[in-house]
């Protein structure tokens, strides 16, 4: 896509209009403008109703329609534009993704992760028509776009066992395939919400992944001796994860929940 992104900005407060604005306007690749601004639902319907644009940075608490039912009206459109959440709350991740939103940003936005969003909107709509969702793939059903040999694959949630931050990356785990993404461990756990759980600063798993949990004499890092700790096993691949002092208690009740 070489044409510039076509940006509408809606959020009651001015001034995160306004650093929106300049993130925006600071993106190197791919080019995008700021073609007009909403505080809230009303106005933002009223302005997509005369004028056509790429995205849509949508806040989720606002006077009257919130974000998420913003839109669900948005899809509706004849030509729906794509949707990046910006918000100060990442409890409404899930749902946001059940929207199809192509990204899900907190507050304090930060220029790279906008930048990636924007990114990932040039990507979609380079596509052929049709081709961001997969027909097999339930409408309801969120997912991880991991960018591979040249491809968007779509990755459900449901399918991801783990995720594991190793030097620059992220390493995603299914029953079946490893990817590599490069979001940060720390913006994948506010999008994926309560379905995961941390259980080291390096580590996010899936709650219904977690089975045994055993103390064991870890391997060494650096000059320090062989220490016992904590490890969990991830089903169903049997991969045993660290697990780090402080979250043994959670990894415990979790586990205790599934019935396990």
């Amino acid at each position: 896509m070489n044409t510039e992104l076509k940006v509408l900005v809606v959020d009651d407060e001015e001034l995160a209009r306004l650093r929106l604005r300049g993130l925006v306007q600071d993106c190197p690749s791919p080019k995008a403008q700021v073609v007009g601004e909403a505080a809230n639902a009303s106005q933002a319907l009223v302005w997509l109703a005369d004028r056509p644009c790429d995205l849509v940075l949508l806040d989720i608490h606002m006077p009257g329609l919130d974000g998420t039912q913003l839109a669900a009206r948005i899809k509706q459109l004849p030509h729906p534009p794509a949707i990046v959440f910006v918000t100060a709350h990442a409890e409404h991740a899930l749902q946001a993704f059940d929207l199809d939103a192509v990204d899900y940003l907190t507050k304090p936005v930060r220029r790279e992760r906008l930048h990636a969003a924007l990114q990932r909107v040039a990507q979609r709509l380079g596509q052929p028509h049709g081709a961001a969702r997969a027909p097999a793939e339930a409408a309801d059903e969120p997912v991880i776009v991991v960018n591979e040999l040249g491809r968007k694959v779509r990755v459900p949630v449901s399918e991801v066992l783990y995720l594991k931050a190793e030097l620059k990356y992220v390493t995603l785990r299914t029953a079946t395939h490893t990817h590599v993404l490069d979001d940060a461990l720390t913006d994948l756990e506010q999008r994926l919400g309560d379905r995961f759980l941390r259980i080291h600063r390096n580590a996010l798993v899936a709650r219904k992944a977690l089975r045994a949990l055993e103390r064991r004499v870890l391997p060494a890092e650096g000059e320090d001796e062989a220490a016992e700790g904590w490890v969990v096993r991830v089903a169903p691949v049997d991969e045993w994860l660290v697990v780090s002092r402080r979250q043994v208690a959670a990894v415990k009740e979790a586990i205790a929940e599934g019935g396990l």
